[in-house]
């Protein structure tokens, strides 16, 4: 190929973060900013995991278009009839079929032979090939694989139908040499091999996701499955925008690129990482806060004198495009509709009159409103269709010679309005309890950050949290101009999904996958 693919895994792999349950409206929001972006095959989810995974890619499948849309199946009957069933509308579906092909892993999780392993791999590919003609195999676990097993793997795989080779790096242990070689090795041994398209998956347990990718790439890998942010199991997996702004940087090295539209790198970002919860560090590649900053004074003096004395890249080029004044207090909700759209949202009526409610009392206490002032707002007021309690009003009284106290005012699931009031160690404290005297759902509160939107005293500030409770992580986010405020959104949205998720009704829990 001429070109490098791009398989986009973040609504599956990236949602296994932990608290990075999205809903369907998010899910498929970011699909259609992936498919705006250019991505060449959204992995939109795993729909045998749950009812909700299937819906979600079942109407991804049929509203997100120009995009192959991909469902993973593990090597069982039931979950390549449901990921075919899912796909039935997609314009071009791809049904992704997974089995463990190390020794550790067939021994401890499947506790099968290798011969049967065998057999199942290529029944199940042959399977799904009665539902879709795109079928890719990936043998989880393959970088701790026996390599001429592996290699007996793959060969079953390409005569059973599959048309693309996934090698999963699925514990993040690999090293760049080593991985170029197996990808090399595969290209040079497996019968058929030329007639597939060989994939990478890289995690990024010792930091290599994208340096392993890389050199897959130098050895002939024509595919790389990453996540916006870099999300994913344990520490992440190969992060998009490093990779695709690598090879689109090193042009000259790697003499090959992708067909992403990169300057929508930083929105798709923004994006994920308002509807995840996941904030993106200050100093991550590519997207992080200080990813284009200089403070040193002889990087300053290079910089003002010429750009590229410091910066390989140019900001614009991942859409690092600052705004001034955006909209005002003034503006109409034509133009605010607008200006969503030009940023990626399509919003229906009522989330957009929540919206435009919260853009005007922003408008009316900010000197500017940026297009991260409303990134911010879009992602705090724009919930999921069921929101369960909502945060109708907060107050607080706290100083260094008072007990700080909270009252909060509810509205319940039957509409009902539920006010109470507690102490606790800080305002922010004192409104969790007296939410917690309302709501009534035990959890751990393991996380709380605050980070200003943008510069100046009267900047939004986002708020992300996590909690935790039946063994599961739960993340929520607010934004205000008030703080308390948004911890008290953060904290409801937080407990939403985590009442949501007890009510919902499942065929068991989640395989883990590559």
């Amino acid at each position: 190929m001429d070109r490098v693919l791009i398989f986009d895994t973040t609504l599956r792999d990236g949602e296994q973060s932990p608290g990075c349950t999205l809903n369907t409206a998010e899910k498929i929001t970011i699909a259609h900013q992936l498919q705006r972006m250019g991505v060449d095959i959204i992995e939109a989810g795993f729909p045998a995991s749950s009812p909700g995974d299937f819906d979600a890619v079942q109407r991804i499948a049929r509203e997100v278009r120009g995009v192959t849309i991909c469902g993973l199946a593990r090597a069982v009957p039931l979950d390549i009839d449901q990921a075919g069933e899912a796909l039935r509308d997609a314009e071009r579906p791809r049904i992704h079929v997974f089995i463990s092909s190390s020794d550790i892993h067939l021994a401890h999780q499947l506790r099968k032979s290798r011969e049967k392993v065998l057999e199942m791999a290529a029944e199940m590919v042959a399977r799904a090939r009665g539902f879709v003609e795109d079928v890719e195999f990936s043998p989880m676990d393959a970088t701790r694989s026996d390599p001429e097993y592996l290699m007996q793997m793959l060969a079953i795989a390409i005569e059973a139908g599959a048309t693309t080779l996934n090698i999963p790096d699925t514990v993040g242990y690999t090293t760049p040499y080593e991985f170029g070689r197996l990808i090399a090795d595969i290209r040079a041994k497996v019968p058929g091999v030329e007639k597939t398209i060989i994939s990478v998956h890289c995690h990024d347990d010792l930091g290599m996701s994208v340096a392993n990718s890389l050199a897959a790439v130098v050895n002939g890998a024509r595919q790389i499955e990453c996540t916006i942010n870099g999300l994913g199991e344990r520490a992440g997996n190969c992060s998009l925008e490093e990779v695709v702004m690598s090879l689109r940087t090193r042009k000259d090295y790697y003499k090959i690129d992708t067909r992403v539209d990169t300057t929508q790198i930083y929105k798709t970002s923004r994006m994920v990482s308002n509807y995840t919860g996941m904030l993106v560090q200050a100093n991550k590649a590519i997207v992080g806060a200080n990813a284009f900053a200089h403070e040193s004074g002889i990087h300053q003096d290079g910089f003002l004198k010429e750009r590229t004395t410091y910066e390989i890249m140019d900001p614009t080029a991942v859409g690092l495009v600052q705004s001034t004044l955006v909209l005002g207090k003034h503006s109409g909700r034509h133009a605010f509709k607008a200006r969503l759209q030009e940023l990626g949202y399509s919003l229906s009526e009522e989330e957009l009159g929540r919206a435009f409610a919260r853009f005007k009392e922003v408008a009316d206490l900010k000197k500017s409103v940026t297009d991260r002032d409303i990134e911010a707002l879009i992602a705090d007021e724009v919930r999921a269709p069921a929101e369960i309690y909502r945060l109708d009003h907060v107050q607080v009284s706290c100083g260094d010679h008072s007990i700080p106290t909270a009252t909060v005012r509810l509205t319940a699931p039957d509409g009902a309005v539920l006010v109470d009031s507690a102490h606790g160690t800080g305002p922010v404290d004192a409104v969790y309890k007296a939410i917690n005297r309302v709501v009534g759902v035990p959890n751990r509160l393991t996380e709380y950050s605050v980070q200003s939107v943008t510069a100046g005293i009267d900047a939004i500030g986002e708020v992300s949290i996590r909690i935790e409770a039946d063994g599961r992580t739960y993340s929520g986010r607010g934004a205000n101009t008030d703080i308390i405020v948004a911890s008290s959104r953060a904290y409801i949205n937080a407990l939403n999904k985590l009442i949501a998720n007890r009510a919902l009704t499942t065929e068991g829990q989640p395989a883990v996958a590559s």
